[in-house]
């Protein structure tokens, strides 16, 4: 597929996720840059997004929770360009009946070529990137490009 580019803004819409073993750690993490956050838009699953918004006060647009389809409704958006990072908390040891639906976010999330972070030292690494306080071009496809092309 050809690509095109798109910008993301200085101001990030950042999407938060975390399985029920990590929440405390990205609770945690949302707390140590609680000031940096504040400064952009943030999005989540559902008992993640409530558990952040009551322990933080920061302001967070809740999806559904994940099983319940919240992680469809990030991926989504995320092909929609309308999230520009995920951080996504994940336990590699505990399996999760919404595995698909988890697998197909991290996929979404690489197709459109966003940074994801699955922990806290790749979170760590994001925000204290010059990148993070800028704006940034990424290629993602070009889909309309692709469109035009079946179609004729």
């Amino acid at each position: 597929m050809e690509l095109t580019t798109r910008t993301i803004a200085a101001r990030k819409h950042i999407a938060l996720v975390a399985h029920d073993h990590r929440k405390q750690a990205l609770l945690e993490w949302v707390e140590s840059h609680k000031a940096i956050l504040a400064e952009h838009q943030l999005y989540a699953t559902g008992t993640t997004g409530n558990l952040i918004q009551r322990a933080s006060g920061l302001p967070v647009q809740s999806m559904l929770s994940g099983p319940m389809g919240g992680d469809q409704q990030v991926g989504a958006l995320i092909s929609e360009g309308k999230i520009d990072m995920l951080l996504f908390f994940w336990d590699p040891l505990n399996a999760v009946p919404h595995d698909p639906d988890v697998k197909a976010l991290l996929r979404l999330a690489t197709v459109w070529n966003i940074p994801v972070a699955t922990n806290r030292s790749t979170a760590d690494f994001l925000i204290d990137s010059p990148l993070f306080k800028s704006a940034v071009e990424i290629a993602i496809p070009d889909y309309q490009r692709y469109l035009q092309e079946r179609l004729q």
